[in-house]
């Protein structure tokens, strides 16, 4: 019997633990209509990025900049305080509008993928490939129970961990 090398080893052990770990491509929205997808959107639930942390009252609002760029605004109450991101979202090209790169830093950019999203553009679920987050968003700071539960079971079945899900408060009258 022939000995296998440490590298060899190495190399069949990574390859079975990033197979274990890998999800297949995260499938986004056919086609996004920018005119009705732009305006305030409020975040209902999210596994959100460290910068969202002690957020409540948190909205994103988008508005064309100029032909595949839109403005960012994201704002949110925290420590009693308004708390407002203005960044930029380019359009990934060939993606029908659902692929975005979001700029909120010089050089940094981040996925912002559209992989729900009402026929009514009532609600929208925007997630990253890594599926390490994601947020539903809605035009109304509310969403129904039942709507809602069913948009997390849709977030589970594409491989997101909702471990750390937060809901997003929005008793917000002093600040919006």
């Amino acid at each position: 019997m022939q000995a296998i090398s440490t590298t060899t080893l190495l190399l069949i052990l990574a390859g079975i633990f990033s197979s274990c770990a890998s999800y297949p491509p995260l499938e986004v929205v056919d086609h996004v209509d920018l005119d009705r997808y732009l305006g305030k959107w409020y975040e209902i639930v999210s596994v959100p990025v460290s910068q969202q942390e002690g957020c409540s009252c948190t909205t994103a609002e988008y508005s064309l900049l100029e032909e595949g760029v839109i403005r960012v605004v994201n704002t949110c109450k925290k420590d009693g305080e308004l708390d407002q991101a203005e960044g930029k979202a380019y359009i990934v090209p060939n993606s029908g509008n659902a692929k975005l790169k979001v700029q909120f830093f010089w050089p940094f950019r981040g996925d912002y993928w559209i992989i729900e999203l009402d026929k009514d553009y009532q609600y929208a679920v925007v997630g990253v490939p890594s599926r390490k987050h994601f947020w539903i968003l809605s035009r109304t700071p509310e969403m129904t129970e039942q709507r809602l539960e069913l948009l997390i079971d849709r977030v589970i079945a594409k491989g997101f961990d909702t471990t750390n899900i937060q809901r997003t408060v929005h008793d917000c009258t002093q600040v919006q």
